[in-house]
């Protein structure tokens, strides 16, 4: 499987804004959060980037994309009918290939040389199948994302075989339908924000937005998921590294001292947090 294209969604209306503030990146450099995100995809080796925007707003991407708006596809959701809905309106750009699914309010921190995103291609490559990036989570963040169950891949410490999807489950549900064997009691395996989806994801989203009508109501792509995993195979990848959600409270603060506590600024962060937590304490 060869992933030369990725699709970065950022057309919800509590995240539309959020790509286009700016952080300081691991390098002391200024930069977007969509630019950083573009840049993750990049690293992966992808070619071809499509956004997903809300319509009207193609010029403050662009000009948050800095440098790499030329390269970029921007797809406008006309309606806000759901994330899946989000997705799919990227059927056309993404065509019969696989691709690689990011969220545009996420910033993402290796522990590796390797970013997250790299990592997670060369395991869909490798297994020729849909994977979905997740992390380890504590059952408290279960309102905040999908999870999924499944078993371990024999031979692997960090590979899943899903059997099945919830979108934010309760901790009842999550403990009736998503027990991952081997996992610290009390946490689950959730979405990382990117996902290496095949072309199947697209047909199973199509489906469900024509039974739902023209009017129908909003699509998830969880939901999508779940139907994957009976289709075909698809597993999950816990990544080497961290995910922050820029749009969470003090979200963008989190995500901003993560990367700077990674780069090569940490001495100088470290320093700066101890003299704070010394004015506090006086």
């Amino acid at each position: 499987m060869k992933i030369t294209k990725a699709l970065i969604t950022a057309a919800a209306k509590n995240q539309r804004t959020l790509p286009l503030q700016t952080l300081v990146d691991r390098d002391g450099v200024p930069r977007t959060a969509l630019a950083i995100v573009i840049e993750e995809a990049l690293a992966a080796g992808v070619e071809q980037i499509g956004v997903v925007i809300p319509p009207g707003d193609q010029a403050a991407f662009a000009a948050a994309a800095g440098a790499h708006a030329s390269r970029l596809e921007f797809i406008e959701q006309s309606e806000p009918r759901g994330f899946g809905h989000a997705v799919w309106c990227g059927s056309r750009f993404v065509g019969a290939e696989p691709f690689l699914l990011l969220v545009g309010d996420h910033v993402y921190v290796s522990a590796t040389e390797r970013g997250c995103a790299r990592q997670l291609v060369e395991v869909a490559s490798r297994e020729n199948c849909a994977v979905s990036a997740v992390q380890a989570t504590h059952e408290s963040k279960l309102p905040y994302f999908g999870a999924i169950g499944g078993r371990r891949v024999p031979g692997h410490s960090n590979l899943y075989e899903i059997s099945d999807v919830l979108e934010k489950p309760t901790p009842t549900e999550a403990e009736q339908r998503l027990i991952v064997p081997g996992l610290r009691s009390g946490r689950y395996l959730c979405f990382f924000g990117m996902h290496v989806l095949t072309p199947s994801v697209m047909k199973i989203l199509g489906e469900r937005l024509e039974a739902a009508g023209p009017a129908g109501a909003s699509v998830h792509l969880s939901t999508a998921l779940a139907d994957l995993a009976s289709r075909e195979r698809y597993l999950a990848f816990e990544a080497e590294g961290s995910r922050y959600d820029i749009g969470a409270r003090y979200g963008l603060l989190t995500a901003q001292l993560a990367l700077g506590l990674s780069g090569r600024d940490r001495d100088e962060i470290l320093g700066g947090l101890v003299d704070l937590l010394a004015h506090r304490v006086r």
